[in-house]
């Protein structure tokens, strides 16, 4: 009965939390509506023109399109990153593999605006300062530990006998990856992903050191636009970002509970 009742408080309790956190940023769906030209309140009349605006303006869809590539980028290479990482540290078990562990996982410990700091000095001499692969390149390195975490977990409830097995069967090491580790763990490759495109898509203080002129995130274009000339545009877009985050999340809950019904049947 106590169990019941914890269980039923921690609920409510993670429900609150929840909307605690969420619900500032949806003030910018009201926001949006204004017919002013100016970020205010509506009152009484709603208008799409910022909406308008935003999908019909060149140097806004240009964004857009900019931060999908970094992102959707980003995203492959640290998934693949990470998971190599993961299954590595996994089948090499001792205390050095957690040291190992700890390292990659600095990035996530480390203040954005050092990590920004630190990619301004290293990209000036390589030449990647204001280009596609040094914004890749920076957001994989702060998006592969959510993949290290996420690939991590999954693993650790992952039987080894089920490898053993397909060896004895004599499949290669590479066989009993594709058919037999990386199925089991999918879930957590999945969320890794999602959570390292996410990352980049919403990422603005690494981008505002190492960009300028050539890449132009949507992010920055936001920040640029509250603090120019408090553009409502820039709440348009911030509701665009919130519903593809929110999309992005329901397909991440709706795949893994197949993937625990399929585990379960």
């Amino acid at each position: 009965m106590k169990s019941g009742l914890f269980s039923h408080f921690n609920r409510v309790g993670a429900w609150v939390l929840l909307l605690f956190l969420v619900t500032p940023a949806l003030i910018a769906i009201p926001v949006s509506l204004t017919p002013k030209r100016f970020l205010s309140m509506p009152k009484g009349e709603l208008s799409l023109r910022h909406f308008e605006m935003l999908f019909t303006s060149e140097e806004w869809l240009s964004s857009f399109f900019q931060s999908a590539v970094i992102a959707v980028s980003t995203s492959l290479i640290a998934t693949i990153l990470g998971t190599l990482c993961a299954i590595g540290l996994w089948r090499v078990s001792s205390k050095y593999s957690e040291l190992v562990r700890a390292f990659l996982l600095l990035p996530l410990i480390i203040p954005q605006i050092i990590s920004a700091m630190a990619f301004y000095r290293l990209w000036i001499p390589l030449g990647l300062l204001d280009s596609y692969a040094g914004l890749i390149l920076a957001h994989t390195i702060l998006a592969a530990p959510m993949v290290l975490i996420t690939v991590s977990a999954s693993l650790a409830t992952f039987d080894p006998k089920l490898e053993q097995a397909s060896k004895n069967l004599g499949a290669s090491n590479w066989t009993t990856m594709r058919r037999v580790i990386l199925p089991s763990i999918k879930p957590g490759v999945f969320a890794g992903a999602l959570f390292a495109f996410i990352l980049s898509w919403d990422e603005i203080v690494v981008t505002l050191f190492i960009s300028k002129f050539s890449v132009y995130t949507l992010p920055r274009r936001m920040w640029n636009g509250i603090r120019e000339n408090t553009d409502p545009t820039v709440a348009a877009a911030a509701v665009v970002l919130i519903a593809i985050t929110f999309i992005a999340f329901v397909i991440f809950v709706i795949s893994s509970r197949r993937n625990t019904k399929k585990t379960v049947s």
